[in-house]
């Protein structure tokens, strides 16, 4: 038996308020991790960092992590560690950006 589209649209609507939900909670907690790990003191550029979460996540997935500039053709690209070491004493205590 088919669902009339109106009950499907009622599912949809609760389905992403679910997934709203747990973006939230899990960027929360991502957060709270990169500020306990002094990410929020760091001046960085948003690409440079999301391109080093990136290769932490491949790292846990069991890729290969970082990326000798070629992937995201850019310096400073590459090694999270070493872009953090790069830009580390540039903005301490700023703690504006998370």
């Amino acid at each position: 038996m088919k669902k009339p589209s109106s009950k499907i649209r009622d599912e949809i609507a609760k389905l992403q308020e679910q997934l709203r939900i747990a973006e939230t909670r899990e960027a929360e907690r991502i957060g709270r991790i990169a500020l306990k790990a002094g990410l929020g003191e760091i001046e960085i550029d948003e690409a440079e960092l999301q391109a080093a979460f990136e290769d932490v996540a491949k790292q846990f997935r069991g890729g290969k992590a970082g990326s000798n500039g070629k992937e995201r053709g850019g310096p400073g690209s590459g090694n999270p560690a070493e872009t953090a070491a790069v830009t580390g004493g540039a903005a301490q205590g700023s703690g504006s950006e998370a």
